[in-house]
């Protein structure tokens, strides 16, 4: 039988229990033991596919096809292990489920009520996650201690937590100890009010994880150990990294949290293996090289909107020693300013998903000045639709080609809507969604990247190249290296005479990780390094 980890927050939102929870299934993981992740969020949404990324950062999908929080992408960086559609579970999921087996009269008659019906459907989902083939469940639950939309998840988790029996499901609180400035000095109430909060509902925490600016002294640890009911030993500091997330397990196994987890959970597993992450955290340490790339897209304010891209980025980095910087781009700014300026100096250029018409003419002026200068470009997804755009109209002279989603009625309409998307009437999940094959060409800058015939990649889209035009972009030096295997949807795209021109419909940087860059990734920093050396 699986054991579980409950995650909890206190004090204020965004404070790093994602990151938390993937550091310590990393540690697990690279001790042996299979590891599996999930995320509660307390929203009644069904998923975040609807929601804006102003409101939410990216969406992130899985290979089975579901859409899901941000999260989950930590979970998957840090550990190389695949979430799938039971890794994130939503209180309009949850409902859903239940309101439909109330519709199909499955309650027989009964009163539906959060407590058992919303309770035991949550425990279903934690519990799904926990097969044969896993030792260890880690289950992240949205929200802070306190939000009245978080308490069916964690009455489910008390519930749960005595059902499964000491020894086989562990709490873990992670709170702020905050450093008042004006004071000179960190204080520890909150902490010990969030811990309060929960203790109030029946849950107390085994381990406590403190985030704060500062170190924290002895006394600290002595107060929240005898306030917050936790020995001395199980409290935890999360102080802020100095470079990056990917520091935080190896500060958390300097603690001890991993051995403090097996402990409580009666659990034994071999030494951590670390030595590729620490050799990670080496080369982004000490880079030995520096380029800057520009991301030209339409949710630069919020970095959470391209979370999976910056993450892919600086992976590429740490393989090439080199730092990366990025430069973030309006789009809408390279349609009211000349892109040559905006775009003076970097060394790439990126143009990521995204929906809608705003900033297409910024974007597609930014891959007009790449394609021109020679500078690297690499396309994700509608990045890579600008890019056929861009070539059908500058390079094919087609005069006003577009796509098929901005103007329906488009004389050259190079980007169409997908023949199965046609009959869709509803927004939520209908999308061409998760991991499908692509079929790289023989003599492509894209196989000799992957080093395989064939490999998959995670979608997210509606449209595609229109087939009509294929030939035309291929007489004009366009290459439609990546295929899916009927041959019928163009998946990569590269231009012949370019030294790195290359875009693709998919979404490569959900499966990038810091020990195992994206080969995509890779290739286009790598290429930034090249251009950066070059003459002028």
């Amino acid at each position: 039988m699986a054991k579980h980890i409950f995650i909890t927050g206190g004090v204020v939102s965004s404070l790093g229990k994602g990151i938390t929870a993937a550091s310590i299934g990393m540690l697990l993981k690279n001790r042996g033991l299979r590891v599996r992740h999930q995320k509660l969020d307390p929203y009644i949404n069904v998923d975040p596919g609807t929601m804006s990324p102003f409101q939410h950062g990216e969406v992130y999908v899985t290979n089975d096809g579901a859409e899901t929080d941000l999260d989950l992408g930590h979970y998957e960086r840090f550990t190389g292990i695949a979430c799938t559609r039971h890794s994130n579970y939503t209180t309009g999921q949850i409902y859903h489920a239940v309101i439909s087996k109330e519709r199909r009269g499955d309650y027989l008659g009964a009163t539906v009520q959060v407590i058992p019906h919303i309770t035991n459907e949550i425990k279903q989902a934690i519990l799904s996650v926990g097969g044969d083939d896993v030792d260890v469940a880690i289950t992240e639950i949205g929200g802070t201690a306190g939000d009245i939309e978080s308490l069916p998840f964690l009455e489910a988790t008390r519930q749960l937590y005595h059902e499964l029996g000491r020894g086989n499901a562990l709490f873990i609180h992670l709170t702020l100890v905050p450093y008042i400035r004006a004071a000179g000095e960190m204080k520890t109430k909150p902490a010990q009010q969030s811990t309060g909060i929960l203790r109030s509902i029946g849950i107390q925490p085994d381990i406590l994880v403190c985030r704060c600016e500062h170190h924290m002294s002895e006394e600290h640890f002595k107060k929240l150990a005898l306030f917050c009911n936790i020995e001395r030993r199980a409290v935890i500091e999360e102080k802020d990294v100095a470079l990056s997330i990917y520091e935080v397990p190896l500060e958390l196994q300097q603690q001890g949290l991993d051995e403090l987890v097996l402990e409580f959970l009666n659990m034994r597993a071999k030494p951590p293996a670390l030595s590729a992450w620490k050799k990670m955290i080496s080369s982004l340490r000490h880079p030995a090289h520096e380029v800057e790339l520009a991301i030209v897209g339409k949710y630069i304010q919020l970095r959470d909107a391209y979370k999976s891209i910056y993450e892919a980025l600086d992976h590429a980095g740490f393989a090439l020693q080199t730092r990366v910087k990025i430069r973030g781009v309006q789009a809408e700014d390279v349609e009211k300013k000349d892109a040559a300026s905006l775009l003076a100096g970097v060394h790439g250029i990126l143009v990521p998903g995204g929906f809608g018409y705003r900033g297409i003419e910024g974007k597609i002026n930014a891959i007009t000045h790449a394609r021109e200068r020679r500078i690297p470009f690499l396309g994700l997804c509608l990045g890579m639709q600008c890019a056929v755009i861009e070539f059908a109209r500058h390079v094919c002279g087609l005069k006003g080609a577009t796509s098929e989603e901005w103007h329906p009625k488009a004389e050259h309409k190079v980007i169409a809507l997908m023949a199965g998307q046609k009959s869709v009437t509803e927004m939520g999940g209908t999308m061409r969604l998760g991991a499908y094959p692509c079929v790289l060409a023989a003599a492509s800058q894209a196989r000799a990247l992957y080093r395989a015939p064939r490999v998959d990649e995670r979608h997210r889209h509606r449209y595609e190249v229109n087939n009509t035009y294929r030939a035309e972009f291929e007489r004009r030096g366009m290459l439609l290296s990546g295929l899916s295997p009927d041959g019928q949807l163009v998946e990569i795209i590269e231009l012949r005479d370019h030294p790195y021109f290359l875009a693709t419909q998919a979404h490569p940087e959900f499966q990038s990780q810091p020990t195992k860059p994206h080969p995509l990734f890779r290739g286009f920093v790598k290429a930034a390094l090249s251009h950066r050396s070059s003459p002028t």
